[in-house]
């Protein structure tokens, strides 16, 4: 897993341009499956909450479909700091089937956030790479709080995701 930081200029409609810091995490894993398999599991939403941390009380407020598909919305609770919940509403943007699939947020917890999946059959089963950009709110007074406790919040997500999937697809 890697963590990137990228400056960026945003212009908006008033002409003045607005700065934040873009970051981004890189993760990937091997599942012992087929590409088939592994499709299925991560294109069906329903899936989400078992690979999601307890302590973040995730919640599917939305009906999803049992498979994913470009323009879908899907609205959750989620509850980050303190139990507090938030709601994060994501749409799906792009569906290439056994490939990948790109979530980007609608309105959320983040200023930006945009994650891709991306899926790719190996010897050794399926190779999971997942690149992640987002960036917070009142940038440059979030960089401490990002340090502090969203990075590593974003990499224990993984990490439990990751602990999940290697028990979900046993070597």
């Amino acid at each position: 897993m890697s963590l990137a930081v990228i400056s960026v200029q945003i212009p908006v409609l008033n002409e003045k341009i607005l700065h934040m810091k873009l970051y981004s995490l890189k993760d990937t894993v091997t599942l012992n499956t087929t590409i088939e398999k592994a499709w299925d599991f991560f294109s069906t939403p329903h899936n989400l909450p078992l690979i999601t941390p307890k302590s973040l009380n995730f919640q599917i407020l939305s009906d999803p479909p049992k498979q994913i598909y470009a323009g879908l919305i899907i609205h959750y609770h989620v509850s980050p700091l303190l139990g507090v919940p938030l709601q994060w509403v994501t749409e799906i943007t792009h569906v290439v089937d056994k490939k990948m699939f790109i979530d980007e947020q609608r309105f959320g917890p983040y200023l930006f956030w945009h994650h891709q999946h991306h899926f790719e059959a190996t010897a050794e089963g399926v190779l999971m790479t997942d690149i992640v950009h987002y960036a917070l709110r009142f940038d440059p007074l979030s960089r401490p709080v990002h340090a502090l406790i969203v990075r590593p919040q974003v990499n224990e997500i993984f990490r439990y995701r990751t602990s999940v999937l290697e028990k979900y697809f046993p070597a």
